[in-house]
């Protein structure tokens, strides 16, 4: 047991350290995406997702995502024990819970970075610090409750007659859990902010607002799509048996093919529409494909990956289109890749979940394409609808009441200046 524990920690502090180099990644993603005037700004958020989001995972985060009162009783809303971590942790590491503490922080960072993009270039810092504390102390920790942590989307019921049990939600590594929560918390940020001065014409026509550098955009990219190694393979929690190895091979190569069919996809839709090669497209589309197999990495056959990163970049292109129709500005495009691309991926669950992964070849409850009974993806559809509503509900009012009381948006005066000038000290770029 002792080399188990320590073969697990091992193999859990190495993905923590590739999810958490993701935030890197995101920094270099969002740099690249916005203005030059605004660097500083998104850099200095991307930097608090972390140490906000450790802190308020520490305190609150963790123990309302897996903390068991010592009844062994778990509530089924959320966690109840474990504050601060308590004396003690209990979680479902097998013994690792310091480690699945650490791990488990670097999502709930993430999930706070997709919002902030979302955000980008006329929110205020203190709104901006406000969303993070409640996002990754309180939104997405009952989230993650609800789906890994014993929670009522692990254990859904359904009729008796037929003597049927329950059926859990099947998330593998956070399409749902992690990625529609950050994008339609974006979402919401996003209307009550309203679009940056100028995006859209008198008549609501959009007015490109390109990002100032290119390199930084692929370079994050990269950064990401190394990181989302431990972001799905990691989310296998051990990597001590056999079964444990041939899973994370398989999750890797899924992971892989899903980035690879998205960033294609994009690149020939572009040009078939615009005849322009898109290198911004491709990024996004790679990223897109990385969040449709998130929640399917390990349950889906290898070839459908390829087919779960198609369809992905077709829900990418059509929501952020959607997104300009309603004029709804998001620079970073977070909403489209994290939340619609996060729901393609837990709906592509229920249809194409394969039984001999699932491990319940006995009743059918695998994709409904691949001759299941349709109640698995009757799950996954309900848990796409739970969160969204769960976000929604709570991170729209609070936006509201942050608008309304001053504090969500930089004044006109601050905004065409740039955020770095007005509030951080000047530009990131020396170019004397």
């Amino acid at each position: 047991m002792g080399i188990a524990n320590a073969t697990t920690t091992i193999f859990l502090l190495f993905a923590t350290a590739l999810v958490f180099f993701m935030q890197s990644g995101f920094a270099m993603l969002c740099a690249g995406s916005i203005r030059a005037k605004n660097v500083k700004n998104i850099l200095l958020k991307n930097v608090l997702d972390a140490a906000v989001g450790a802190i308020f995972w520490y305190l609150f985060g963790y123990g309302i995502a897996f903390g068991v009162p010592g009844d062994g009783n778990s509530n089924r809303f959320m966690g109840e024990a474990d504050f601060a971590l308590g004396i003690s942790a209990v979680g479902p590491s097998g013994g690792n819970d310091w480690i699945w503490f650490l791990f488990q922080w670097s999502f709930a960072a993430a999930a706070a970075t997709i919002t902030s993009g979302a955000m980008a270039e006329r929110t205020q810092f203190a709104a901006y610090l406000g969303y993070s504390a409640l996002l990754t102390g309180f939104v997405y920790p009952t989230v993650v409750h609800w789906a890994w942590g014993g929670g009522w989307l692990s254990s859904v019921p359904w009729k008796k007659e037929d003597g049927d049990k329950s059926l859990a939600y099947h998330d593998f590594a956070g399409s749902g859990v992690v990625h529609m929560v950050g994008g339609f918390s974006g979402l919401m940020g996003a209307i009550m902010v309203g679009p940056r001065t100028g995006r859209f014409d008198a008549q609501g026509r959009p007015i490109a607002m390109p990002g100032h550098n290119a390199a930084l955009v692929v370079l994050g990219t990269f950064i990401l799509w190394v990181g989302w190694y431990g972001f799905n393979c990691g989310s296998q929690g051990s990597a001590t048996s056999a079964a444990d190895a041939v899973a994370i091979g398989r999750v890797g190569i899924t992971t892989t093919l899903a980035a690879s069919a998205g960033g294609v996809t994009s690149l020939f839709l572009n040009y078939a529409l615009y005849k322009v090669w898109d290198l911004i497209a491709v990024c996004n589309g790679v990223l897109g494909g990385l969040v449709s197999i998130t929640a399917g990495c390990a349950v889906l056959d290898i070839y459908m990956a390829l087919f779960a990163g198609f369809i992905g970049a077709f829900v990418l292109f059509g929501s952020s289109k959607l997104l300009l129709k309603l004029r709804i500005d998001d620079p970073l495009e977070a909403f489209p890749v994290h939340g619609a691309c996060g729901m393609w991926g837990v709906l592509a669950v229920g249809l194409f979940a394969k039984e001999k992964y699932l491990g319940d070849e006995d009743n059918d409850r695998y994709g409904a394409l691949m001759g299941g009974n349709g109640r698995l993806f009757g799950v996954q559809l309900l848990g796409c609808v739970a969160i969204i509503l769960w976000t929604c509900g709570i991170l729209g009012p609070f936006f509201f009441v942050l608008k309304q009381a001053g504090l969500l948006r930089t004044s006109a005066e601050e905004e065409a200046a740039g955020l770095d000038e007005s509030k951080h000290g000047g530009s990131a770029y020396n170019n004397a």
